[in-house]
């Protein structure tokens, strides 16, 4: 199929939904389809930078910049976007945009399926009247919910969504960016980090409730062993280092942002990876998603065969479990110095968890998360 696909993120861009975006179209590519992306901007970017910034190895796909107006919340992006990829004749329409979405299955398109990918309910004003508009149109639709928390709720605020018109599928990962990382001790020595302790890390932006605090306060509690933060802009990075300084911690590191074709080394140095979710968690567009997220460093962390730590939410739940990962209580300080203490202690336990969540991670590439999406419209 050739599909139009559209977003509201800025490209090129370091947000964690820009990353998305071009990896679920690296999907789509990966799975046989055939696509042009089009985007809020001014310019088209070159596909080779874009390549190179997001780590992408799949084929080049037309990239379409469309210049919109700000007042008028994303209507003209839409209209703009559709009137664009009617003269392509695409077989599809591919949108992570809700009035994109329900205007394109509202409009005479002819039987083209349309897919909206949501990240979170329905927001603002308007927000409920794009979905319903969408729910109830009777043009061949998916809706893909990124857990099954999301659908859950989703379907509990609109219930005429038939059960055929839904899918799940989780966030993924470019497996082939993990297939041959070298051991700890040697991917260490490659790029300077301590060779004589355990390197504690975690990956990602710096937003509120990522558990930055906490992260600092096991820095804390484990003088001995090194903390890295891989990721956050120049500016938070900055912030956390002085925060760091403050607190006399000199065992811990905040890098700023890791080019994405890197990234998989300085995961695959680390001894222990992190994720300290707290109750409320902070996206790059605002909410709070800690009941619904599906963040794409739980399958960084997977593919990088290293003991996982994670906060015990349930939507994490959907992908780890106790066979794959240790589990602490959000914002526990105890709780997760004992989960530290536990893996550094064992490291047979450590490497038992970190086996069996790279054997679970196969499944979620973004090949196969195309291929779940389009098995779902066949």
């Amino acid at each position: 199929m050739k599909f139009a696909v559209s977003a509201t993120s800025k490209i090129p861009s370091e947000t964690a939904n820009s990353i998305q975006v071009l990896m679920a179209c690296q999907g789509l590519i990966d799975a046989g389809q055939e696509l042009t992306l089009a985007f809020p901007g001014k310019f088209e970017p070159d596909f080779d930078a874009i390549r190179a910034q997001y780590g992408l190895h799949c084929a080049a796909f037309p990239l379409r910049a469309v210049r919109t107006v700000p007042k008028m919340r994303r209507l003209d992006f839409c209209a703009k976007a559709l009137y664009m990829s009617s003269r392509e004749r695409p077989d599809g329409y591919y949108t992570w945009t809700l009035q994109l979405a329900a205007l394109a299955a509202n409009l005479p398109l002819g039987n083209r399926p349309v897919l909206y990918e949501a990240h979170d309910m329905p927001t603002g004003r308007f927000g409920e009247r794009w979905a319903e508009r969408f729910v109830a149109a009777k043009r061949p639709k998916r809706l893909i919910f990124i857990t099954a928390a999301l659908e859950e709720r989703f379907r509990a605020r609109f219930p005429k969504l038939a059960a055929e018109e839904s899918v799940v599928a989780p966030n993924g990962i470019n497996l082939s960016d993990y297939t041959e990382l070298p051991p700890a001790a040697e991917a260490k020595e490659r790029l300077g980090l301590p060779s004589d302790r355990a390197v504690i890390s975690c990956s990602g932006h710096l937003y509120a409730g990522r558990g930055v605090g906490l992260f600092l306060d096991l820095a804390g509690d484990f003088p001995n062993q090194a903390f890295y933060w891989f990721g956050g802009t120049a500016e938070s990075a900055a912030a956390y280092r002085s925060e760091a300084e403050r607190r006399g911690l000199a065992n811990v590191v905040f890098t700023g942002m890791i080019p994405k074709r890197e990234l998989p080394l300085y995961q695959a140095a680390s001894d222990i990876l992190l994720m300290p979710y707290e109750r409320s968690i902070a996206g790059s567009g605002g909410g709070d998603s800690a009941a619904i997220c599906s963040p794409m460093k739980m399958f960084e962390y997977m593919a990088a065969r290293r003991p996982i730590l994670s906060s015990d939410l349930a939507v994490i739940h959907e992908v780890l479990s106790d066979r794959t990962a240790l589990f602490c209580e959000p914002e526990s300080r105890d709780a997760w110095r004992a989960g530290i203490a536990r893996i550094l202690d064992d490291a047979a336990f450590g490497e038992r968890i970190a086996a069996a969540a790279f054997s679970d991670a196969a499944q979620y590439s973004w090949k196969a998360r195309a291929e779940r999406i389009l098995a779902s419209i066949a």
